[in-house]
């Protein structure tokens, strides 16, 4: 009788393995995604009880500490986008699009991260041993200190990783590790967030860094629950047009440094090369002279970013005028096109509108504004813009141009690339002149006076 009060006391919840609601009772269809027969049952283990003798005691902030030493990649870009390199114990996670290139990415950092600070181990749940040694051989990084195993039982993951006492721990991916103790097919939300517990776990009792490749889903975000970004210290985004040889490495949660840090990476026979100055990448091939176009100074977290906006205003074939937008904010680019047919009197309504960033670059920060304004007004006038010009500033609706952050950064960006004018907020002018030198100035206060001092 005791044994049975034991088993009735045994709380079992139900899991959606699709999204992750969680209800008392099985359901056939699930409230939170609508998916049918995708609970799973799990034993709801009561919370531990902690003593009082149990637990670190508080601490001054203002304590002495040992700073953390990092550990490259062996890319200086990929090291400045996680904030200077791998910490110990850090748990960094990776997404991206299939076929972008996480897995060479990842295998050029093994190899260089080897020859530099010694044994890195690879997991991989999605390829044999044969195919990532010949990837590595395309590559040119075969190295006997990368030890490589093709698993997805995680506990025995962790059971080689003790044995071998790596210096870092790539897993390619934990949508294809299995916690054999808990149900659920692979990639579901039980076992991606068990799977990640128990690596984070490992990670931070051995202080060894940790990289995970994450899928991405239909809608841009990282499949899984939520609660996979919550664990991992750093979240990464590896994105890049199928058909452009650039990639961008993006930080959109860091515990160790700044977020929303860009690095620029170009695709080659032998694998990713980084690029030093994307500046100079995304404006190679640009076509100066012609109506249209004109380059902008935009942030991407510390680093300043010039790209080249164009756009396309031709009359309109149907009754309603199209308005197709690529790399921008599209309802930011809607907004500058109804300010600039009430504010300048530029006439739109009749017009087909295509504006896009060049690059494959996405802007989304209100800076680009001005360089929206002054491309759609070129190309609908007819009027190319100087060569040498480059436009920031944001857009208000009842026409003004408002000041920006960060303008001493865009304005020497500017300047090394060979940039002399700039049209940006006049409020900004003043603070700006000193730093200035060798290039024009061109404040303004509406979007009126913008074109006016433009084109006259």
């Amino acid at each position: 009788m005791k044994g049975l009060a034991g088993l009735a006391r045994t709380k079992t919840v139900y899991i959606c393995d699709s999204c992750g609601y969680e209800t008392p009772k099985w359901l056939g269809k699930c409230p939170g995604c609508a998916a049918w027969n995708s609970f799973v049952s799990v034993a709801a283990e009561p919370p531990a009880k902690l003593g009082a003798d149990q637990g670190e005691p508080p601490k001054a902030l203002n304590e002495p500490m040992e700073e953390l030493p990092r550990s490259s990649t062996g890319f200086l870009e990929f090291d400045r986008v996680l904030g200077g390199g791998l910490v110990p114990g850090s748990v960094v996670l990776l997404g991206g699009e299939p076929g972008v290139g996480k897995s060479t990415l990842l295998l050029q950092a093994a190899a260089a991260f080897a020859s530099m600070r010694g044994p890195v181990f690879y997991v991989s749940g999605e390829e044999s041993f044969q195919q990532l040694r010949l990837r590595a051989k395309r590559l040119g990084v075969l190295s006997d200190a990368v030890q490589a195993v093709n698993e997805t039982d995680v506990l025995r993951v962790i059971s080689y990783a003790e044995r071998l006492q790596p210096g870092l721990v790539i897993l390619d991916s934990i949508q294809t590790m299995v916690h054999p103790e808990i149900p659920g097919f692979p990639g579901g939300v039980s076992q991606v967030r068990e799977c990640t517990t128990a690596l984070v776990k490992w990670a931070k009792a051995q202080q060894v860094p940790c990289l995970i490749v994450g899928h991405i889903t239909k809608t841009g975000g990282l499949a899984g629950p939520k609660v996979l970004e919550h664990l991992v210290d750093t979240v990464l985004y590896f994105e890049g047009d199928p058909y452009s040889a650039h990639r961008l490495l993006r930080a959109v949660k860091n515990r160790y440094g700044a977020t929303h840090e860009l690095a620029l990476f170009e695709m080659g026979d032998k694998g990713l090369i980084e690029v030093a100055s994307p500046s100079t990448a995304f404006l190679a091939e640009r076509h100066p002279g012609q109506s249209g176009t004109v380059v902008t100074a935009a942030m991407e977290g510390n680093m300043p970013l010039l790209v080249e906006v164009q756009a396309l205003a031709a009359p309109a074939g149907y009754a309603s005028p199209r308005r197709l937008v690529n790399g921008l904010d599209q309802s930011r680019v809607g907004m500058v096109l109804a300010v600039l047919e009430k504010r300048a009197g530029l006439v739109l309504s009749n017009q087909d509108v295509f504006v896009s960033a060049i690059g494959g670059v996405c802007l989304e920060e209100p800076a680009v504004d001005l360089s929206v304004a002054l491309a759609v007004a070129s190309s609908l006038l007819d009027k190319a813009l100087p060569q040498d010009l480059v436009a920031f500033g944001e857009v208000g609706l009842t026409g003004e141009v408002r000041r920006v952050a960060n303008g001493r950064q865009r304005v020497h960006e500017a300047l090394r690339l060979g940039f002399r004018r700039a049209v940006l907020p006049r409020s900004l002018v003043k603070e700006l002149q000193d730093q200035a030198e060798g290039m024009e100035l061109i404040g303004v206060r509406t979007i009126g006076e913008t074109m006016a001092k433009v084109w006259g």
